[in-house]
């Protein structure tokens, strides 16, 4: 590691250091509630911020930079500070301007401070004048397969923007929570220099909207029901680094995987691979994103899935006309069910290795549109440019997904139906 970047993890460790001035119990993992909203289809955590301390309501960003918030309606908080230009806080988020705010001072409008770039996943706008702030924040922590105690950081690294970026996002949705990989103030990464445990965390998506999935940030185990280690079942893929690609003079932040071919039923698709490998301008290539409620498939890719996805259906399966935003759907009469989903054929999505798979059974391949019919659960891709494949968050549901940033892997369980649990089987929330 060389000097100056030594001096500058050096730093950091010692700015997140101070906040754990009022925190006398140092937690070993954190958790997050995450609940998907039946109308958006997002997923949606909750913290507390502020002084007083306020409930939050954010979407989660698996590839975010930073957490950001409104602060242009209902922000009010004594121990509010922004991040001055030049400070060491500002230079942590490596800021994309510095400057002054000329309207009335307020949270989110204030002279001599720095912007960040901030991100609606949902409108695809990204805006460069989010003002860098602190605050408090305040998590719980885990105890074994039960709630902990709950642990404040008084001076959590966060961006502030205005009402009009919300838009798009679900009800009483203030913003977004990131995971970024690359980031020292994304969420996981602060938490992770302040409480001085290991920089990884763990994504279990709920596929129900009654039943909160959960987000374990910190060490293992990760329990869910009747104290099981969902982690002792992990499979692991290399995070595959793309530091070539910039916007804003900035690496991405997203989590890219290898994924080399895809086998239905056990044979394997007719792909274009070249499709499957993230160039130097992030084309092609795959993506975990919760920013999408289905995966989507480059226009090739998804046509020769689905055929091959009709093709292995049995006979006695009829095709139906397609419900948006779906193209290949079925009558479900046809259709049986078994303690794995809809009986459906298994799409498997062949990693690094050859005998490395994330495998999609019917519970993430199959998606029920109406009392008589289910669809195939990808979209196709309608842009010209993007990833090959973008897995979506109907297809993490019920799979615990660990990003391992220190080993730079992920680590997923697949369906946890195959142990008779699910992502909702836990105590913590």
């Amino acid at each position: 590691m060389s000097s100056s970047r030594y001096f500058f993890h050096f730093c950091f460790l010692l700015i997140i250091s101070t906040c754990l001035a009022k925190t006398t119990y140092r937690p070993k993992t954190l958790f997050l509630a995450v609940k998907k909203d039946p109308s958006t289809l997002q997923y949606i955590t909750q913290i507390h911020q502020r002084t007083p301390l306020v409930p939050v309501n954010l979407a989660v960003h698996l590839g975010g930079e930073s957490l950001w918030v409104d602060c242009e309606k209902g922000y009010n908080s004594s121990t509010y500070k922004p991040a001055r230009c030049n400070s060491m806080q500002c230079n942590l988020t490596r800021p994309v301007s510095c400057g002054d705010c000329h309207e009335k001072k307020r949270p989110g409008c204030n002279k001599n401070v720095c912007y960040n770039a901030v991100e609606n996943t949902v409108t695809q706008t990204i805006i460069t004048g989010g003002e860098i702030a602190q605050d408090v924040l305040s998590l719980q922590s885990v105890n074994g397969s039960v709630p902990g105690p709950v642990v404040t950081m008084p001076n959590f690294i966060f961006s502030c923007y205005d009402t009009f970026l919300t838009e798009g996002l679900g009800k009483d949705i203030k913003g977004t929570v990131g995971f970024g990989q690359l980031r020292p103030a994304s969420f996981a990464a602060q938490l992770a220099s302040a409480f001085r445990f290991s920089r990884q965390f763990a994504v279990c998506l709920s596929s129900s909207t009654e039943r909160n999935g959960v987000i374990f940030i910190g060490h293992r185990p990760y329990y869910l029901s009747l104290a099981f280690d969902a982690s002792q079942d992990l499979i692991y893929t290399p995070i595959i680094s793309h530091p070539h690609y910039m916007y804003y003079n900035r690496g991405s932040s997203e989590y890219y995987i290898q994924v080399s071919s895809i086998k239905i039923s056990g044979k394997n698709v007719p792909l274009n691979k070249t499709l499957l490998s993230l160039d130097e301008d992030g084309e092609g290539g795959t993506r975990i994103s919760t920013a999408f409620p289905y995966t989507v498939l480059e226009a090739s890719i998804y046509n020769v899935v689905s055929k091959a996805f009709v093709n292995a259906m049995p006979k006695d399966v009829k095709i139906v006309s397609p419900v948006q935003p779906f193209k290949t759907c079925f009558d479900s009469s046809a259709i049986g069910m078994s303690r794995l989903g809809y009986n459906a054929p298994q799409i498997d999505l062949v990693l690094h290795k050859p005998n490395v798979y994330w495998t999609i059974i019917g519970a993430n391949s199959l998606v029920k549109v109406n009392e008589d019919v289910v669809c195939l659960a990808f979209v196709q891709r309608n842009q010209t440019f993007g990833q090959g494949i973008v897995i979506g968050g109907y297809q993490m549901q019920d799979n615990l997904i660990e990003f391992d940033l220190p080993r730079k892997r992920v680590g997923f369980s697949n369906s946890l139906f195959f142990r008779q649990t699910m992502c909702s089987n836990h105590n913590y929330a």
